[in-house]
C-alpha cells in the first residue's frame, strides 16, 4: 500500500498534476506546491500532444475505493478508455484544460456547475453516459436471453 509522499502518514488520494507525486490532503498539497518540481517532457513535442499520446492513465490513478460513494464498476469505466469517440473529444485542448480545472479545483461543485454551461463539456458528459448506458442495455438484453 502506498503512503502520502508529503506526510508519510496516510494513504494518498490525489496526484500532483505537475510532478506526479501522491498526497493525501489539501494540507499536504499546500505544503508540497512550494517545493514542487514539475516533470519535464522527454521529447520536443508540444506538451499537450505528448500527454495525449504517451501518458496512459489507469482507472486506479483516477479512482480510489474511499473517494466516492456512488461508484461505477471498474469494468464499465474501462469501456470509456476503449471509446474512439471519447478519445476524439479528448483531443480538444480546451476540453482537457476544462477537465484539469475541475480535477484541481477546491470547490468542485462550483466548477462543475460552470462546466455544465460549456457545450463541449456537455458533449463529453453525454458521450460518457451513452457508453455506460449502452453497456448496461447490452447486459440487460443478454440476461433477458438467459432467462
Amino acid at each position: 500500500m502506498q503512503i502520502c509522499t508529503v506526510c508519510s502518514k496516510q494513504a494518498p488520494k490525489y496526484k500532483c498534476p505537475a510532478c506526479k507525486i501522491r498526497y493525501c490532503s489539501l494540507g499536504c498539497y499546500k505544503n508540497h506546491k512550494d517545493a514542487c518540481l514539475p516533470v519535464e517532457s522527454k521529447t520536443s513535442e508540444p506538451e499537450e500532444k505528448t500527454k495525449l499520446s504517451s501518458e496512459r492513465w489507469t482507472v486506479e490513478d483516477l479512482l480510489h475505493e474511499d473517494d466516492i460513494i456512488d461508484k461505477v464498476p471498474i469494468q464499465k469505466l474501462q469501456l470509456l478508455g476503449q471509446s474512439t469517440e471519447l478519445r476524439d473529444l479528448l483531443c480538444n485542448p480546451h476540453l482537457r484544460r476544462l477537465l484539469q480545472s475541475i480535477d484541481t479545483a477546491e470547490s468542485k461543485d462550483d466548477v462543475m456547475k460552470a462546466a455544465m454551461q460549456e457545450p463541449l463539456f456537455v458533449e463529453f458528459s453525454d458521450q460518457c453516459l451513452k457508453i455506460l448506458e449502452n453497456e448496461s442495455k447490452a447486459l440487460l438484453a443478454h440476461k433477458g436471453k438467459d432467462s
